[in-house]
């Protein structure tokens, strides 16, 4: 590996804790001085060990105990040769330090909010059951949203149900055939308990105060696309 690849490749292995490392206007002279690499061409040896060696200077604000100074201070481009690689590897390297930051991956996104959802008021199950049972339910409906959790066991969002000891809602239940919870729990879970712009408000916390025709208005928009 020649002179040229091994900076390139040093800066690609610390571009994290060098972009810590440079206050705003030195990372941006370093893109700069990268860019010029980049736009060197290929054949013109004398221009690409410049421009590398414009690269290197660009790295002398680090810190003497940053991991990549000290490797960068003992490269020595002398009379090594230089080939097109550290071109073609300062504009791969461009990418990489420009590109924006990985966002959270759709796992991540999904168990954030499932998360979120599983802080809510609920309901074990022993104690849904003694609900429904004293409500007169020979079974637990089908329509409640159960979540799983896998430290408590199964959790049953508590708005569904009236006061501290009443069984099921019906509109509850209602609404919640329409969101399919026996199939989406958790989107189910999600409508009630999230902010709806064409409610004012969570739609768990309207229960009572909104007219039932509203609630099931809008569940139906949803559902159905309107």
């Amino acid at each position: 590996m020649n002179p040229g690849e091994t900076l390139l490749d040093l800066v690609g292995e610390h571009r994290e804790s060098i972009r810590e490392g440079l206050d705003d206007e030195q990372h941006e002279k370093l893109l700069t001085r990268l860019r010029a690499l980049a736009e060197t061409a290929e054949d013109d040896h004398k221009a690409v060990r410049n421009a590398l060696q414009g690269v290197r200077l660009a790295l002398r604000p680090l810190a003497f105990d940053h991991p990549a100074r000290l490797a960068v201070d003992a490269i020595r481009f002398g009379g090594a040769p230089i080939g097109p690689e550290s071109v073609t590897g300062a504009r791969d390297l461009l990418v990489r330090l420009t590109e924006p930051p990985p966002g959270p991956d759709t796992a991540t996104i999904i168990r954030t909010a499932q998360d979120r959802l599983l802080e809510e008021p609920a309901l074990n199950s022993l104690l849904m059951c003694a609900r429904c049972h004293a409500a007169g339910f020979d079974e637990p409906p089908p329509e409640l949203i159960r979540l799983g959790d896998a430290e408590r066991g199964d959790r049953y969002p508590a708005f569904q149900f009236a006061g501290d000891s009443g069984g099921p809602i019906p509109l509850v239940l209602y609404v919640n055939r329409l969101l399919l919870a026996d199939i989406d729990p958790w989107g189910a879970a999600d409508w009630w308990l999230s902010g709806n712009t064409l409610l004012g408000g969570k739609p768990a916390s309207l229960l009572g105060e909104l007219p039932d025709e509203q609630l099931v208005g809008v569940a139906t928009a949803l559902v159905e696309g309107d």
